[in-house]
């Protein structure tokens, strides 16, 4: 499966990163670019350094994943994400912030996350996008709205607790699970409903 990853700024390094490690044991080919705000984020949320450069952020990140994730720079146009000529099979925007939905939702954009998710759209392919903030005010919802009556799929970031999250990692992936649902990858993160002991 050929798949889009865009980061942005919103709080959830821990839903990205999970996302990232089970995408690439999938075996799937994962196109990963990261905004500006989206590597701060991750600086400070999964290493404990805010002031982390974005290079080494990155460089730490995608390590140990080879051949399965290339990285593409938010002003990389050239990016196969960029065009819907190119086969790419889903989307995926883990967390996505208000800011890229309210762009998106514009038709709009300013990199190649929000480029790649215009794509989606105009050419009608599965585009999940992963907001996690709240409260939300009426233009928010308004755009969310928008988004998924273009076709777009929103998850928001809301964790399960059925499943008896025993660590922040359980919780993490319940959420994870659903996005995988979405794409149609199979998992084991945790028991469906109605399953014995659910």
């Amino acid at each position: 499966m050929k798949l889009f990853l865009g980061i942005t700024g919103a709080s959830g390094a821990a839903y990205a990163a999970r996302l990232l490690e089970l995408l690439g044991a999938s075996g799937s080919d994962v196109g990963l670019c990261v905004s500006e705000a989206g590597s701060q984020v991750l600086a400070s949320e999964l290493y404990g350094e805010r002031d982390l450069p974005r290079q080494e952020t990155l460089a730490r990140f995608v390590s140990g994943f080879g051949e399965t994730v290339r990285l593409y720079e938010p002003s990389d146009y050239f990016a196969p994400y960029a065009s819907g000529s190119a086969k790419v099979d889903a989307y995926v925007v883990c967390p996505c912030s208000m800011a890229s939905i309210g762009t998106i939702a514009a038709g709009a954009g300013s990199n190649l996350i929000h480029r790649a998710a215009a794509v989606a759209l105009k050419e009608e392919r599965r585009l999940v996008l992963v907001p996690r903030e709240t409260p939300l005010s009426s233009l928010q919802l308004e755009a969310l709205l928008k988004l998924r009556r273009a076709g777009a799929t929103i998850l928001f970031a809301a964790p399960a607790f059925y499943q008896e999250a025993r660590t922040v990692g359980d919780l993490v992936d319940t959420v994870v699970a659903r996005v995988l649902d979405q794409l149609g990858l199979e998992h084991d993160l945790g028991r469906r409903w109605g399953e014995a002991g659910s």
